[in-house]
């Protein structure tokens, strides 16, 4: 059969099977279901990385005034 006999018809709608809902079809293909819990590593990741950033600084902020104390 050649795409132009076809093209005009109408699509097929099984008798004895339901169409599926918008919502079950759109949780079928979800594109980032895979990713459940994925949000929360995140924000736990960059909350890591912050505080780890912050005791840094105040790791130096400290060696900064040993160092002014030293020289006096």
């Amino acid at each position: 059969m050649k795409y132009e006999e076809i093209i005009n018809h109408p699509h097929y709608e099984p008798k004895n099977h339901p169409r599926m809902s918008r919502e079950m079809r759109a949780g079928q293909f979800a594109p980032y279901a895979a990713l459940a819990g994925h949000a929360g590593a995140v924000r736990r990741t960059a909350k890591f990385a912050e505080l780890r950033a912050q005791r840094i600084i105040e790791a130096n902020l400290d060696d900064e005034r040993f160092d002014l104390y030293e020289n006096d």
